[in-house]
């Protein structure tokens, strides 16, 4: 997406399942200056992600000394917790979102089949001396 010039070099891996702390750090910038730092939750999409877990991202951010954060699920967001990161600044990113994201950016994807679509071009047809635009 742009961050910490190639893709290999922008992100690193530093949690592991059930830590409940930080679970990944983006580099803002090359020089890695600047971070943000990812929590992220694989749920099953009937399973909201609620106040507690935001909170205790909230909590590894603060232990961490990390003043941006990005909480990511592939389910979604309770209202309470999405109250609660706007307040806390945290940027929520849930299921369709991410999938957004992933295509977007061509992380974990793999392009199936793309469409050319063409429309009629309306001046081809016209040139101003036929009623009907045939010459």
């Amino acid at each position: 997406m742009g961050y910490g010039g190639s893709k290999r070099e922008a992100a690193e891996r530093v949690g592991r399942s059930g830590d409940g702390g930080i679970d990944g750090v983006i580099r803002e910038d090359r020089l890695g200056r600047d971070a943000i730092y990812v929590q992220a939750k694989k749920w099953s999409t009937d399973r909201h992600v609620g106040p507690r877990e935001v909170r205790e991202f909230v909590g590894a951010l603060q232990d961490a000394g990390a003043n941006k954060g990005v909480f990511i699920t592939t389910s979604r967001f309770s209202e309470d917790a999405l109250a609660l990161a706007e307040r806390r600044r945290i940027v929520l990113i849930a299921g369709r979102r991410l999938a957004e994201l992933m295509i977007e950016a061509e992380v974990g994807v793999d392009r199936v089949r793309s469409y050319e679509l063409s429309r009629i071009d309306e001046e081809y047809f016209s040139n101003g001396d036929d009623a009907d635009g045939v010459a």
